[in-house]
């Protein structure tokens, strides 16, 4: 009991942005950075139509589980990494306090359609329909594994909700990372300019 708690004790904690594609952790995670918390990032991907505010990545993310060389420099930062790639993060010597983002399934869609047409990319490789059994399927496995793991918090958080209401989203945000945090300039990166997509 007591080893158990001395190594609690010393892992290490990040915050982590997560979610499907096109469900809003860009946005988040420049709420975060406004809110105080400062991002991991370095700048590879550069902002464009579809995110204008730019996208937030650390490419190294991509590499888990085999490079993880990277985490400590994530401590007291936040960090985005997609839903499918959190079950291929360490279980062992550190603290995952992730901010899910959930969105209309087809938002998420239209969204990443009108992403590929402006990259002149096909959009009928795969039906709709199989891509929202795919998405759900990847959901399914990656909240049955962060469950079932108890390095990880998570609090979800509705997009489409947070959209349209950032006053009552913000303070929970701030209050489940425990963090004193800029909550007026996080509500002022909610633009409902960029909410582009709606079911």
């Amino acid at each position: 009991m007591a080893f158990s708690f001395l190594s609690k004790l010393f892992e290490k904690e990040l915050v982590v942005v997560s979610g499907l594609p096109r469900s809003g952790t860009s946005m988040m995670m420049k709420m975060l950075e406004a809110g105080g918390i400062p991002p991991l990032q370095d700048n590879i991907r550069t902002a464009d139509e579809d995110n204008p505010k730019g996208y937030y990545e650390f490419e190294r993310v991509k590499k888990l589980p085999n490079d993880t060389a990277w985490m400590p420099e994530a401590v007291g930062k936040a960090v985005k990494i997609i839903a499918l790639l959190l079950t291929k993060l360490p279980l062992k010597g550190y603290r995952y306090k992730v901010l899910f983002m959930r969105r209309d399934i087809e938002e998420i869609m239209k969204s990443q359609k009108q992403m590929l047409i402006r990259r002149g990319e096909s959009t009928d490789k795969i039906s709709d329909e199989e891509m929202i059994t795919t998405y759900n399927r990847h959901l399914s496995e990656v909240l049955n594994f962060l469950e079932a793991n108890s390095c990880f918090t998570v609090f979800f958080v509705n997009y489409n909700d947070l959209m349209r209401d950032p006053e009552d989203w913000v303070p929970r945000i701030a209050a489940f990372l425990g963090k004193e945090m800029d909550t007026a300039a996080m509500k002022a990166v909610v633009d409902p300019k960029l909410y582009r997509n709606r079911s």
